[in-house]
């Protein structure tokens, strides 16, 4: 059963959600930044059924997230890598992991540590300079691919969060 499309939305979180929204998608990518290229290997870690797996890593090659490469010294194994579009997905599964540690109630079970220092990572956040953002402290404008609706969306959301237009 597939879902329903966001194609058609005027969204970029739909738009996102399109190409990686489905779960086993992002557990794939998170599996690739741990080192998983071969097929089975990620089967095995994720205990996904296979079928479900190839429609899923053909749907992340379809979408320029990974690519598949044959692995060095072999002619027929192939391997699946991130490309520099599913290397930015990076900071979407840190912020993702570090929302879960905070909030889904387990304890952490990764700590991340910059290699060089060995000090933790600092939360993932929405900056100016050197000034952490919250919900209500940005406004959002219209951009270049804005539509009569995505104007209305925007007229709603400030006044809701910002009370003002």
């Amino acid at each position: 059963m597939y879902r329903k499309t966001f194609e058609g939305m005027n969204c970029s979180v739909a738009g996102a959600l399109e190409q990686v929204g489905e779960w086993w998608s992002l557990l794939i990518v998170r599996e690739c930044m741990m080192g998983t290229t071969r097929f089975d290997d990620f089967q095995h870690k994720l205990g996904i059924a296979r079928n479900v797996l190839t429609a899923r890593l053909n749907r992340l090659i379809e979408h320029g997230v990974l690519v598949k490469v044959l692995a060095e010294g072999s002619e027929r194994r192939g391997e699946y890598r991130l490309t520099e579009k599913g290397e930015a997905l990076y900071p979407v599964l840190v912020a993702l992991m570090q929302w879960g540690d905070e909030w889904c109630g387990h304890q952490t079970p990764i700590r991340m540590v910059e290699d060089s220092t060995g000090h933790p990572i600092e939360p993932v956040s929405v900056r100016v300079g050197a000034r952490t953002l919250g919900l209500r402290d940005v406004r959002f404008e219209l951009g270049d691919g804005a539509t009569a609706g995505t104007r209305e969306v925007v007229r709603a959301r400030n006044l809701a969060i910002l009370g003002k237009e």
